[in-house]
């Protein structure tokens, strides 16, 4: 497989969704990479957890130089990686995942998914990975193209599936290779068994441009994968012989990366979309998804480098409504173009009133491409969205919440707005939104030197940690795969698995508002250092007394960017994250793990 080179990384990420940079260019001896897949197979066989804590080695390729630079290059300086979540090594065996989108919060918690290069996956192989070992697969260039999850119940968790009677016939459990595996050895080998099929028809059945299989490798030991989180992929099976596994197994760190700061370069490296060909890495032919993709990559491309939309183009308003208010899952690309084909258009006032209007429809897919089409004007759309924030229908202010957070104006009506739905909507999808914006709109606060209005965002968020509180895990309360939750009266979005990683001091407990509260206070105090008394008390009570695992890594978090951290606090949780804690400048001491060598 061909790497990424340096001067594309950009505009490969902005179009196919996936970078991949190559081991030599990272700076990170051989030998580390072989110590890393050495010990992660001892730790395998001693059935410990794989994480930073057991392998510190892990840390010198999280914070290799060309990966830090890549990785500003996309989710801005000062990155920050999810806590106490996916970041441990994945095995690759006998069983397929179908397609799906992973989850943009820790671990299966459902938020609304930005288009914009706020959140990115990191994924790192330290040994090499063969064609028939299991390549993680992926739908190149599916980034922006999503369902309906608000009344589509299948789409409810925090993935969204292509195919979701997949798991109702309970196909991820059946093994595809392995020794238990009843296909024909030469069908695997070939990609001919029913579970291989099912995944190319459900490609195809999208409708969509470009839906095709790309599966990522062979690589070379020690490549790194920085992949948009919104792209459909999936766990594949292996196809060697069964019998080698044990001793050559493949392994598959990954992070989720999200960003703490704006881009603020002054002008964007403008890419001529219609003179791109054959893509080098997956040999797709690019040409004819062009003209419907233009707009979308123009703006990304812009907005990754400098923060805002690009320049306006000539054009009518009027003659995009049809194409925005498109039926069919196989239209979503029509709608998601047309509404960035109206953020870009000169007649910016017909445009905003026709997306404005869609944001009101009834249909979910037109609301949903509406709200990236506002979002693309930038502020221009702040009073559309202010308005939409007091609506009755919650789907509605959710758009609200979330549009002001992605590009609303940094003012204090703004900020005003935000923390009103945070603290008094009564929908909990609604104030997990309110909260995440909050610390969207912090970035921009931030580089504007506007450190009051952030002092507000912070006793904002300080106050709904004061009253929000954790619930039993959906997955556990109803008994049932997180694949399968569904809303209840108390609460109308997922909040993920409960997970305790089988330590007394945790329970199976989440909170979407808590969790997406204090992502926002990393962002926060990434810029601002000056935290009251009451805002670093909240912080510590939750190091030192939380039962949400992923409430205590984020708030660890947060205390170490302000400066508040000390050894000390490091001792209050039976869990420290030093992935999430490495990302910051302050010099915290990796304690040496007690392991067996192998």
């Amino acid at each position: 497989m061909k790497y990424t080179a340096p001067e594309n990384l950009v505009t490969d990420f902005v179009s196919r969704g996936l970078v991949a940079l190559a081991p030599d260019s990272l700076g990170v001896p051989d030998d580390t990479h072989e110590r890393i897949y050495t010990l992660a197979k001892q730790a395998r066989l001693d059935k410990n957890r794989i994480t930073a804590s057991l392998i510190p080695e892990i840390l010198s390729v999280i914070n290799a130089p060309a990966v830090v630079d890549a990785c500003q290059k996309l989710v801005g300086k000062d990155w920050a990686i999810v806590a106490s979540t996916h970041n441990a090594a994945f095995l690759s065996g006998a069983k397929d995942q179908h397609w799906h989108k992973d989850d943009n919060g820790p671990y299966n918690l459902r938020k609304a998914r930005h288009h914009q290069a706020i959140q990115i996956e990191m994924l790192y192989y330290p040994q090499a990975v063969k064609e028939d070992m299991g390549p993680t697969a992926v739908m190149p260039y599916s980034q922006y193209w999503a369902f309906n999850h608000e009344e589509n119940h299948d789409n409810f968790a925090g993935a969204d599936h292509l195919d979701f009677q997949y798991m109702i016939e309970g196909m991820d459990r059946i093994p595809v290779s392995g020794p238990n595996s009843t296909y024909d050895p030469e069908d695997i080998r070939l990609r001919k068994t029913a579970h291989d099929k099912r995944m190319r028809e459900a490609l195809q059945q999208t409708g969509w441009p470009l839906a095709s299989q790309f599966e990522v490798g062979p690589l070379q030991a020690g490549s790194v994968i920085l992949v948009s989180h919104n792209l459909f992929h999936r766990g594949n099976h292996r196809r060697d012989d069964w019998r080698t596994w044990q001793d050559n197994q493949r392994f598959m760190w990954r992070f989720w990366l999200y960003r703490t700061t704006e881009s603020d370069a002054e002008h964007a490296n403008e890419v001529n979309w219609r003179d791109l060909a054959v893509d080098p890495m997956t040999g797709i032919e690019l040409s004819e998804v062009v003209p419907v993709t233009e707009a979308l990559w123009r703006h990304h491309n812009h907005w990754i480098q400098t923060g805002r939309p690009p320049s306006k183009i000539q054009g009518s308003a009027d003659s995009l409504k049809d194409r925005l208010h498109a039926r069919g899952e196989a239209a979503e690309p029509t709608r998601i173009a047309a509404a960035y084909e109206l953020a870009t258009v000169d007649d910016e006032e017909n445009a905003i009133s026709v997306l404005a209007e869609g944001l009101r429809a009834e249909r979910e897919s037109v609301r949903r491409a509406a709200t990236y089409g506002l979002v693309a004007l930038g502020e221009a759309a702040t009073s559309t969205f202010l308005s939409a924030i007091k609506d009755p229908v919650r789907w509605v202010r959710k758009a609200g919440a979330f549009g002001l957070g992605a590009a609303g104006a940094p003012t204090l009506e703004v900020v005003s707005a935000l923390q009103e739905r945070l603290e008094k909507d009564e929908s909990v999808y609604v104030r997990s939104v309110a909260a995440d914006a909050i610390g969207c709109l912090v970035r921009r606060l931030a580089a504007r030197g506007q450190d009051e209005l952030i002092k507000v965002c912070c006793d904002a968020l300080i106050g709904s940690l004061e009253k929000e509180e954790n619930r039993l895990a959906m997955n556990v309360a109803q008994n049932r795969s997180i694949k399968f939750v569904r809303p209840t009266d108390n609460c109308d979005v997922c909040e993920g698995l409960g997970i305790d990683y089988g330590e007394k001091r945790f329970e199976p407990v989440r909170s979407a508002v808590r969790e997406n509260a204090l992502w926002s206070l990393v962002v926060l105090t990434t810029h601002y250092k000056n935290l009251d008394d009451r805002a670093v008390l909240m912080l510590e009570s939750i190091v030192r007394e939380d039962t949400n695992v992923f409430a205590v890594g984020l708030a660890m978090d947060a205390l170490n960017r302000a400066d508040r951290i000390s050894e000390e606090t490091l001792q209050w949780s039976p869990i420290t994250d030093w992935e999430s804690l490495s990302r910051c400048e302050r010099t915290l001491s990796v304690p040496k793990p007690s392991r067996k060598t192998s």
